[in-house]
């Protein structure tokens, strides 16, 4: 039993060494070029050799590294969180023959009480006219962004309707706030709705953080012959999904990493599995899963930056094979 209890705590333990590592480069370079200032302070007021230290050509090659690091925290700190990017899907299906559907997905607000990216959404998702929009999970980091998030939900446009579901945020630290109260929006605890375009049926289910282990439940109530998409906040239900229908799986939760490295990419995702869906689109088996990076930032004490992962708006277009 102690075996098993500690089998996980290990794993999330290796799946962080990365970030430790980075995280002791960091303080290595910045701890380094501090001391080659000392040293060529105590030079200039001493008049002794560490005068000229400063020049040498290691040292200088450290100074720049430090200032590059410098500017992508600022980079990463003013800039990259409020440039949002609309990645725009294609997706085929021989359950549709008449019809064509549209829909936007946003996730992870993080709303607080400082304004970030709230009034863009309106501007780039209405022009696109889908038929559904879809929030998948995490609005607040505090109570004091609540009617900023209402407010931007509530200018949102959708020809069918809005949908969400809550995410780990959400249930754990606003269990009785009515999140959704005036913005249009349905909130899918544990639901399936049959939903109609062009006289084609179609199927949308969701489930939020405190039922996710309801998820075959309630994607059994979907017709096999339906197209059917799925929300839920986390990605890490995919793997159980074999058997029943969802063509679709709408999630969030990882941020993309938030800060992601050249050629390694994310450095936490949070996610059970690790790296293996930590953003963009995946196909697993029957389903396409799609791990939307959010439009927020982390909360807490989490630092607030994103670094080569801007935040993201994802706009599915649903065609007839």
């Amino acid at each position: 039993m102690k075996r098993s209890d500690g089998f996980p705590q290990i794993v999330r333990f290796l799946r962080n060494i990365p970030v430790l590592l980075f995280v002791c480069a960091i303080l290595a370079v910045y701890a380094l070029d501090v001391c080659q200032l000392v040293r060529f302070a105590v030079g200039v007021l001493g008049d002794g050799p560490a005068a000229h230290h400063l020049t040498s050509m290691p040292v200088l090659a450290l100074h720049a590294v430090a200032l590059i690091g410098l500017l992508c925290v600022g980079y990463g700190y003013f800039i990259e969180p409020y440039r949002i990017a609309v990645t725009r899907i294609r997706l085929r299906t021989p359950k549709l023959s008449r019809t064509r559907l549209r829909i936007a997905q946003i996730t992870d607000l993080h709303c607080e009480r400082k304004q970030r990216n709230e009034r863009k959404l309106a501007d780039l998702i209405n022009p696109l006219e889908p038929d559904l929009i879809v929030f998948t999970g995490d609005s607040l980091n505090s109570i004091a962004g609540l009617e900023r998030f209402r407010e931007a939900l509530a200018t949102l446009d959708a020809r069918i309707g809005k949908f969400a579901v809550r995410g780990n945020v959400d249930d754990r630290r606003y269990p009785d706030v009515d999140l959704f109260e005036s913005t249009g929006f349905r909130c899918l605890s544990a639901e399936a709705v049959a939903l109609e375009k062009d006289g084609e049926t179609f199927w949308l289910s969701g489930v939020d953080f405190r039922h996710e282990d309801r998820y075959r439940e309630v994607l059994e109530r979907v017709p096999k012959g339906c197209y059917s998409a799925f929300l839920c906040h986390y990605p890490d239900l995919i793997e159980g999904l074999c058997g029943i229908n969802a063509d679709v799986y709408l999630a969030g939760h990882t941020h993309g990493g938030q800060v992601r490295l050249p050629l390694y990419g994310a450095l936490v995702t949070f996610s059970r599995y690790g790296k293996r869906y930590e953003a963009g689109r995946y196909t697993v088996g029957e389903t396409t899963l799609y791990v939307n990076r959010g439009v927020g930032l982390e909360g807490s004490i989490a630092p607030r930056v994103r670094f080569l992962c801007r935040p993201e708006i994802a706009v599915f277009d649903i065609e007839p094979a």
